[in-house]
């Protein structure tokens, strides 16, 4: 399998046909998987705003005083009211803001990115990851996931997940089959679409400088048990859960 960044992708706009960039700089063969990064997308669907859009409201600024009483630095209740329209659940208040976002990912911020938003104060997420992933797989006739960097729960730093995606399975199930023993596996769902948006991260760079695409060849999404679903749905979540007992503990 070889993951090759799309270069020479120049500044997104709003209105920016991300498609015909992309088919303009990268050779594609049906078998490969294009990722984009989730900052492109946004730019180009008009996702970037200025924080006077966000009027705090009275729990935004109570949010943000609160946050400013544990790190110490003054927080923007604009921001804490931008997260909040984004999100359908607020899982954590403190030390930092975790949330659902309105399409089903749960992270940091709502995923709101502040970093190389040219002439705007912050980048939302795209509004329906799938449907953008589905616009551009139509567009180019390849699978395609649009990825965002996230922390992972008992690890240090961050890594590329997938937040939509479109043409091949989220998934795959391996339940049913066996090992090389012969034992049957009972348990195993293999993230192929967050494993494939890690890969991606690696060639996008991060900070001043990267590539926002990512072409992926040889690997073949076919031939194999899969599944749709990308997010744990809220009963069989138990880190939610737990996050939910200790915060009703707290208060």
């Amino acid at each position: 399998m070889n993951v090759s960044p799309v270069p020479a992708l120049r500044e997104i706009r709003a209105g920016d046909d991300l498609a015909a960039l992309i088919a303009e700089r990268a050779e594609l063969a049906s078998a490969d998987v294009v990722c984009v990064a989730s900052t492109v997308v946004s730019k180009a669907e008009g996702r970037a705003r200025d924080l006077n859009a966000f009027p705090a409201g009275p729990r935004a600024t109570e949010i943000a005083d609160r946050l400013a009483g544990i790190t110490g630095e003054e927080k923007d209740p604009r921001f804490a009211q931008a997260v909040l329209e984004e999100s359908t659940d607020l899982l954590m208040e403190a030390p930092f803001l975790l949330t659902e976002t309105r399409f089903g990912h749960v992270g940091v911020n709502a995923g709101i990115d502040r970093s190389n938003v040219p002439e705007s104060d912050v980048l939302l997420l795209p509004k329906r990851p799938d449907e953008s992933a589905r616009r551009l797989h139509d567009a180019l006739g390849v699978p395609v996931i649009v990825t965002d960097t996230c922390g992972r729960p008992f690890r240090h730093g961050q890594r590329g997940v997938a937040i939509g995606r479109a043409g091949l399975p989220a998934s795959r199930d391996w339940r049913g089959e066996h090992d090389r023993d012969g034992r049957e596996l009972g348990v195993t769902v293999e993230a192929i679409a967050d494993e494939l948006a890690a890969a991606a991260n690696l060639t996008f760079g991060e900070g001043s400088g990267g590539d926002p695409v990512a072409v992926i060849e040889g690997f073949d999404p076919d031939g194999f048990a899969g599944s749709d679903e990308l997010f744990r749905d809220v009963e069989t979540d138990f880190v939610r859960q737990a996050l939910r007992e200790w915060s009703y503990a707290r208060d």
